[in-house]
């Protein structure tokens, strides 16, 4: 019994390291959303840190401030849904190794 729980800790200290790996190596990829046909790119890391913004010249116009606004907000919001599936892919990946067979995570 005490060789069981001594097993059990050791893997999950491995799976802790293994957290910290992948939440070390998701700040490296990175995802790119865009908006208005691509007139506003918006970069983000898996850490959902936004790490680059990118608008066409096409759309900077001080007449249409609010239209630029909305791209970019909506570009920004795709970019954090995409690096935050990224992110959530790999955590169960990295976790899913762990399980014994049979078990699935939600």
């Amino acid at each position: 019994m005490a060789e069981d729980l001594s097993n059990m800790l050791e893997r999950l200290q491995q799976l802790q390291e293994q957290m910290a790996n992948v939440q070390q190596e998701l700040g490296a990829k990175t995802v790119m959303m865009e908006s208005g046909g691509g007139m506003v790119k918006v970069t983000a890391n898996g850490k959902l840190q936004i790490v680059g913004i990118e608008i066409d010249k096409e759309v900077i116009d001080p007449n249409e401030k609010e239209m630029l606004e909305d791209l970019v907000i909506a570009a920004v919001n795709r970019a954090i849904d995409r690096a935050r599936e990224l992110a959530d892919t790999s955590m169960n990946d990295a976790a899913r190794s762990f399980l014994p067979p049979g078990f699935s995570l939600p």
